[in-house]
């Protein structure tokens, strides 16, 4: 009987592993039964397919690498998007028109122009697009990008203004519909096929900075009748995905059944899209994922607030435990927020300073990989697109974990420890077992063959 070789990756607080593979291990017969400390994984069950993970390339991130040296851009997109040198990326998020972390308030067209006449995204050929190019080829084929807007135009809204909050105003519907038309059509015709689309970030919120607010009607209503039919108009409705809401977890289940229970708005969506600003909510992506099972779930946003965290383990910790509730709850796909961002967290053009994976210092030239690199890439870098998650169980709430088979038949099994104590498992699949342990406030992704 041929023995199972397991391989282990870690990122250990106290160990100094980052992404480390330690020996080898392997599986040998369950010939006793073993009852304890078991990690159980059932492969002959299946659940959701994985589209794949990911971050933004905004504003921010694009003047934040293009401050840097040649070797430190390249290696900020490498660490991102490279399969084998880097954690993996595939998807990538952008912003139609400005976002927090941009500059300054812009969009595409002048002022009042219904007509759209004068769209042109020159802006983002600057630094943006270049940016987004370097990622989508060093991904290659797997590479997908899909865009969300923050505001429309200001005259398009009824407090005159992209920041603040603020509604579409009625008359100017049609128009918006066709701007992201427009969008798509003039990134493609740089050489970047847009795969998807949200509706609106944050659509319940109302933001000191670039902002609209849609209610569930409201929303599910510019589907139906305009974006949706311009998007079919203009022949992209078979290849761009659409989602909605793209907002937090505590109303996702509210949103997607107002969505989806109207047929006529639901025949342009693909899915529905959250972040994690309100809390964990795991249960609320199940409650979707039953009640609508031909709709995707896609994490789109989350990143830690208050600044840069230089050093902070907590915040690999939070990501990873946030990622293992989503994926154990039917979430196909996931999106940082920025890629890189300065060494204040920004730039960002109403001060909302936030933390990144890596933080590039523009005085110095200088990359810092944050644990939240490290912890993300336990799951970017092994579980691949067309991964598809199993079942498994476990016997301790101290650990967390979830588990998928790769498309070449690899099994990935991720486990977290938060706590500070090491804890010893046993993996067990197909009848064999191996004895594991993982050190206190540590990651590991656990691979093997079926």
């Amino acid at each position: 009987m041929t023995t199972r070789a397991i391989r282990i990756i870690q990122t250990s607080q106290s160990t100094g592993h980052r992404l480390s593979e330690l020996d080898p291990s392997a599986f040998r017969p369950d010939s006793e039964g073993v009852e304890n400390e078991l990690i159980n994984v059932y492969d002959d069950i299946s659940y959701q397919e994985i589209l794949g993970f990911g971050g933004a390339i905004t504003e921010a991130s694009a003047v934040t690498a293009a401050k840097l040296g040649e070797e430190n851009r390249s290696k900020i997109i490498e660490a991102y998007f490279d399969a084998e040198r880097g954690i993996g990326y595939t998807l990538a998020r952008t912003h139609i028109n400005s976002c927090d972390f941009s500059l300054g308030n812009y969009t595409y067209v002048q002022e009042g122009d219904a007509a759209l006449a004068t769209f042109d995204i020159a802006h983002d050929k600057r630094q943006i697009i270049p940016l987004i190019k370097r990622a989508a080829e060093t991904a290659g084929e797997s590479f997908l990008l899909y865009a969300s807007p923050w505001s429309p135009p200001a005259w398009m809204k009824t407090n005159g203004a992209m920041n603040g909050g603020g509604r579409l105003r009625p008359e100017y519907r049609d128009a918006w519909a066709r701007y992201y038309v427009k969008f798509i059509e003039a990134y493609e015709a740089e050489g970047l096929p847009v795969w998807g689309l949200t509706v609106q970030n944050e659509a319940k919120a109302v933001q000191r900075w670039d902002s609209c607010v849609y209610t569930a009607e409201e929303e599910a209503a510019f589907v139906r009748d305009h974006l949706g039919p311009a998007l079919e108009g203009a022949g992209l409705m078979e290849r761009v995905r659409l989602m909605v809401w793209d907002h937090n977890k505590e109303r996702v289940y509210d949103r997607a059944r107002v969505a989806f229970e109207d047929p006529e708005a639901a025949k342009y969506i693909w899915g529905i899209g959250f972040h994690w600003y309100s809390g964990d909510h795991f249960e609320a992506l199940s409650l979707v994922r039953d009640r609508f099972p031909d709709k995707k779930l896609v994490f789109t946003e989350g990143c830690h607030e208050g600044g840069v965290q230089f050093g902070s383990w907590a915040s690999g910790e939070r990501y990873a435990h946030d990622i293992i509730g989503n994926l154990n709850n039917g979430m196909s796909g996931w999106t940082d927020w920025n890629i890189v961002l300065d060494e204040q967290g920004g730039p960002n053009h109403v001060g909302n300073y936030c933390d990144a994976p890596i933080i590039a210092d523009t005085r110095t030239d200088e990359l810092t990989f944050q644990s939240s690199y490290y912890y993300i890439g336990h799951f970017s870098k092994y579980i691949r697109p067309g991964a598809v998650r199993v079942g498994w169980s476990k016997y301790t709430e101290k650990l967390q974990t979830t588990a998928f088979r790769n498309p070449d038949g690899t099994l990935a099994v991720v486990v977290l420890n938060k706590t500070d104590k090491e804890l010893p498992y046993t993996l067990r699949s197909r009848g064999e077992i191996a004895g594991l342990s993982i050190p206190a406030h540590s990651i590991q992704t656990v691979l093997f063959g079926e």
